[in-house]
């Protein structure tokens, strides 16, 4: 393909610089191959315009996003960045540690189930086992999206086991912004409609579905050239109301009620979390009162203190008294009285305060 044809000279430094342009393709024959391909390529193959594919730069921030498109699903799900079609889904980034996952996962689950059916030795009951299954088999693109929702739900949920263990970042805010994206796409059956891909193809290319029976199967030939006109008459009954989208509906609400549960887990972490600060927060004002005490205490220590040595002071500066003539016994009482007055004013002090409530008892 006309992606895959990069070059690499000043394309390499470009990488080294700016966002990686490595995508990986699964297609709905299960088939993966990695793309070296720049936006315009990228637009150009999913039909899609700049507006939608900057929002999966990871150069610049926005929020978790699900956009339905005429011939695509954008899906921005915080690390998950990716590209739903009804034939194929781009991955952006796959060598990145927590897309590595949902690569796996995509390589798993992605390939149809039929292609384990086809070994040429299955009677006439176990052919007719294996249409049914196919008959009620999801489109691709909404498969895509459920290993995507699936990733991001299980990533939320190992991050919050590793906060109520070890610490509390600012997860919730990342949970709450996926949950808003499902509980508003849930509540917009326009929207979810815009994410039948295999519908709109059907109805595009197919002169049957002029009639309003959207047709899932179109899209792939392997499964298209194995289901009976009157199997394809059942579908079409089934699915007769262009705005049905009870099936997507569905998984979304599973998913939904998964990252609910996270983000009430989350809730709780953080009433938790603000319950104990606020325990310290006491601690530490009351050790905060008692160093106030302690420095009033040492205050009024100090100020008392400070008068007798005033009184030392006095005594012994170098002016002649007459009293201090032959009078050696005089000292003693100056110290003593000196001494108790200083003692009683600190005394009296700590008394006031705590007559105040300045101090504790």
């Amino acid at each position: 393909m006309a992606a895959a044809g990069a070059g690499s000279g000043a394309g390499g430094e470009g990488k080294k610089r700016g966002a990686s342009r490595s995508w990986i393709l699964f297609d709905a024959a299960g088939e993966e191959r990695v793309l070296d391909a720049d936006k315009y390529a990228i637009m150009h193959r999913v039909d899609i315009n700049a507006r939608d594919l900057r929002i999966l730069d990871p150069l610049l921030s926005y929020p978790s996003t699900i956009l339905g498109r005429e011939r695509a699903i954008v899906l921005n799900l915080e690390h998950i960045k990716a590209i739903i079609t009804s034939e194929e889904v781009l991955l952006r980034d796959p060598s990145d540690e927590n897309v590595i996952p949902v690569v796996e996962e995509l390589r798993r689950r992605i390939a149809p189930s039929s292609a384990t059916q086809h070994d040429g030795k299955e009677n006439l009951s176990g052919q007719h086992d294996a249409e049914g299954a196919e008959e009620d088999e999801s489109p691709f693109e909404f498969r895509a999206l459920e290993v995507t929702l699936e990733a991001i739900c299980s990533f939320l949920d190992a991050r919050t086991t590793e906060l109520e263990t070890d610490a509390y970042p600012a997860l919730d805010e990342l949970t709450s912004k996926v949950r808003d994206e499902l509980e508003q796409l849930l509540d917009d059956d326009d929207d979810m409609a815009d994410l039948y891909l295999s519908r709109k193809l059907a109805g595009a290319s197919s002169p049957v579905s002029g009639s309003g029976g959207p047709n899932w199967f179109p899209a792939s030939p392997t499964i298209g050239s194995k289901i009976s006109r009157a199997s394809r008459a059942s579908v079409a009954t089934v699915h007769g109301n262009e705005n049905d989208v009870e099936e997507l509906e569905m998984l979304l609400e599973a998913y939904f009620m998964q990252i609910d549960g996270t983000l009430n887990k989350l809730t709780t972490l953080r009433e938790y979390i603000d319950d104990t600060e606020d325990y310290i927060n006491i601690q530490l004002d009351n050790h905060r009162n008692q160093l106030i005490q302690l420095e009033l205490f040492l205050s009024s220590g100090t100020v008392c203190l400070s008068l007798y040595s005033l009184v030392a002071g006095v005594f012994g500066m170098n002016i002649p008294y007459t009293w201090n003539d032959n009078h050696g016994y005089i000292f003693k009482w100056v110290v003593l009285v000196s001494g108790l007055f200083c003692a009683f004013m600190f005394v009296s002090i700590v008394a006031y305060a705590r007559h105040k409530g300045l101090v504790g008892s």
